[in-house]
């Protein structure tokens, strides 16, 4: 399962395309939204020669998985440092900066030219054309969430060749506040979507018959819920075993002991969680494993509770009862950033989770609605699954002969190789 880089610096078969489907980050949480779609572009489109590159183990560990789950097999391309001195500078600084995240682009240059397009879930990748001038290269932005943070939307997003947007929701606001013109997006739903089990998940934890919330704080310091009130909020539950509780933060909030953010900035320490809440019978802590990026924990749990994360979009699937927990007092009607917090009760502090609780599935009757609507104008879902629209739009953007159909009607397109939903 393992190419060498290398193996793809060479000459093109005639009239074959190159597309690159890259993975460069240090936790797995991309992986899932754009790796459908290239599996779908293998499948359906053999125009084309597909590399699926990652820049460490565990994302090609991440993408070896996912592709088992859906009856594939890959082979992927690591890309590693070549240079000694980004080596040398990613060992001394990489704990507290993106090193080789940025590295990885200038010591493979030679791997980046023999593509002709580059499919990302990230924005580092524009480092290809604003700083290494790779003109000719299609850089295709997939996006990794359908959420309502500001930074989702700023203006880095218009110089990418192409965007593949999840709804209306998302692209309405690329053109609104990133100036992207409308023939640089394709609404193709949501390709994580194709990897939604075909039963809801239970965990060992819910076999108590408890009602189970999912705790999912976002890593971002002037955001996140965690640095003020988190501690709180798993002291609340640990006090309170009538609820399962499912901690499954932002797969970045613990990478590091140390959280910076670049769109605010600002340094915040993480903490440590004590011993007698790690040991909690009614609690479940995960801090990073695939369990918390592929959809397990917002299937499975009943309630969830958290603050800007894009995953409570995902949680929407199946609309269920929803705590926000406001920690820097957001002026947040109105705000667009601020979106889904229609959806459910927002209380400013720990202490009033009891309450919360207490009045959330005789509230879901109201907020249910909410969250149908917010879903609604988030996925433009089909019967055609996800990742075959994103493939189909991907080869338009390579072959404009063929163009791309913005918004499909919601029928079913005939396909005998569609990818099966895991």
């Amino acid at each position: 399962m393992f190419v060498p880089a290398v193996e793809f610096i060479r000459p093109r078969r005639l009239s074959v395309m190159r597309v690159g489907f890259l993975f460069n980050h240090d936790q797995v949480h991309q992986v899932a939204h754009a790796l459908p779609t290239a599996l779908a572009v293998i499948a359906d489109h053999p125009e084309a020669e597909v590399v699926i590159a990652a820049t460490n183990e565990p994302l090609r560990q991440e993408i070896l998985r996912l592709a088992a789950r859906m009856d594939r097999r890959v082979d992927v391309v690591l890309l590693r440092l070549r240079r000694r001195s980004t080596r040398l500078w990613a060992a001394l600084f990489d704990k507290v900066l993106p090193i080789t995240k940025l590295g990885v682009y200038r010591d493979n240059l030679d791997f980046f030219r023999g593509l002709d397009a580059l499919v990302v879930a990230e924005k580092t990748s524009l480092l290809l054309k604003t700083r290494y001038g790779l003109e000719h290269l299609k850089l295709i932005h997939t996006r990794h969430g359908a959420g309502d943070r500001a930074i989702g939307f700023n203006k880095a997003s218009a110089r990418f060749d192409h965007v593949l947007v999840s709804g209306k929701k998302v692209r309405d606001r690329l053109i609104a506040d990133a100036g992207l013109e409308s023939d640089q997006l394709s609404t193709i739903g949501y390709p994580k979507f194709d990897l939604l089990p075909a039963r809801r998940p239970s965990l060992p934890i819910q076999r108590n018959g408890r009602p189970t919330v999912l705790y999912n704080p976002h890593v971002s310091p002037h955001l996140s819920s965690w640095f003020k009130h988190g501690q709180a909020v798993l002291e609340w539950f640990a006090g309170h075993p009538e609820y399962n509780l499912i901690f499954a933060p932002h797969v970045m909030l613990f990478h590091r002991s140390l959280v910076l953010t670049i769109d605010k900035f600002r340094v915040d320490r993480v903490g440590v969680i004590p011993s007698y809440i790690l040991n909690a019978p009614n609690i479940h802590i995960d801090l990073g494993s695939s369990a918390c990026t592929d959809m397990t924990y917002t299937a499975a749990a009943d309630i969830y509770l958290g603050d800007v994360s894009s995953q409570v979009y995902e949680f929407f699937h199946t609309p269920r009862p929803c705590i926000f927990l406001d920690s820097h007092g957001v002026d947040y009607r109105g705000d667009a950033s601020y979106k889904h917090w229609r959806a459910g009760e927002v209380i400013g502090s720990p202490s009033d989770l009891g309450e919360a609780l207490d009045r959330a599935f005789d509230e879901h009757a109201y907020y249910g609605r909410i969250q149908r609507q917010l879903f609604d104008e988030s996925f433009a879902l089909t019967a055609e699954p996800s990742s075959t629209r994103a493939a189909r739009a991907i080869m338009g953007v390579l072959n404009p002969v063929a163009p791309v159909e913005l918004f499909p009607q919601q029928v079913a397109v005939p396909n005998e190789d569609r990818l099966a939903v895991a």
